[in-house]
């Protein structure tokens, strides 16, 4: 058997702010640094789990997210992959806008369905406009036209998805060999977007997830990674509570 972590990285500058962040790269907030050790503290004192390989996105709040967790959990030797394909999804016109102020401006309807559709994504950046992420060095390797003006959750998970096939899938198969684990350490729409994949979760539904930061959610497998259990570490009271939290962050 073989387990998946998934982890929502610490409370950032931004979610502070009540602003639309997507692929701006933001740091974590204090609160957001203890989030992160007390995921370590989880982890660390989760039975069975023996973390074997680390996998983040490419923005500065999930790789810190990983850092903290991981040093609390004295497992900060793990080898690490890290990809764009598991960045938060790109808001396009919104990035750096106050959610409350949206919602005022074009109405909480609008503003739900640029947020939580599946299919529907907000305006995109205007043509050189100075929040787009060409141009930036750790996007030297991916193609131009790969990188969004705008995305919605379909296109979220149309990028996650080959990389957990390809990339996680395959380490979870060689960890299940070894009864180890693998940790993901994303964004609310990347982590989203996969279990959307493994859970077989309607579009209809899975825009309703609500997922906490801070929280390891421990997916189990089996050898042929069919699903067997799955929930978040620790209080399941805490994990919900904080999942409606972030239900409540547009006003």
């Amino acid at each position: 058997m073989a387990d998946l972590i998934l982890l929502r990285h610490g409370r950032s500058e931004w979610n502070e702010l009540n602003l639309f962040t997507g692929w701006h790269d933001v740091d974590l907030t204090a609160e957001g640094v203890a989030e992160a050790q007390a995921a370590g503290v989880l982890l660390a004192n989760e039975p069975g789990l023996d973390l074997r390989v680390l996998h983040t996105s490419l923005l500065s709040r999930a790789i810190r997210t990983a850092n903290i967790s991981l040093s609390t959990a004295n497992r900060s030797w793990l080898p690490v992959r890290r990809s764009w394909r598991l960045n938060e999804r790109h808001y396009g016109d919104l990035t750096g806008k106050d959610k409350k102020e949206t919602a005022e401006k074009f109405g909480m309807e609008q503003l739900k369905l640029w947020r939580r559709s599946y299919d529907v994504p907000p305006p995109p950046l205007p043509d050189g406009d100075p929040r787009s992420n060409v141009g930036d060095p750790r996007y030297r390797d991916v193609p131009v036209e790969a990188i969004p003006m705008t995305e919605c959750l379909k296109d979220v998970v149309a990028r996650v998805s080959p990389y957990f096939t390809e990339v996680i899938a395959e380490d979870l198969r060689k960890e299940g060999v070894l009864g180890g684990s693998v940790l993901v350490v994303a964004h609310g729409n990347s982590l989203r977007a996969l279990r959307m994949i493994l859970q077989n979760i309607p579009e209809d539904e899975i825009t309703e997830l609500e997922i906490p930061t801070g929280i390891p959610y421990r997916i189990k497998f089996d050898s042929e990674l069919n699903i067997l259990s799955a929930g978040y570490l620790g209080d399941a009271t805490a994990a919900q509570a904080a999942a409606e939290a972030v239900a409540r962050q547009a006003g």
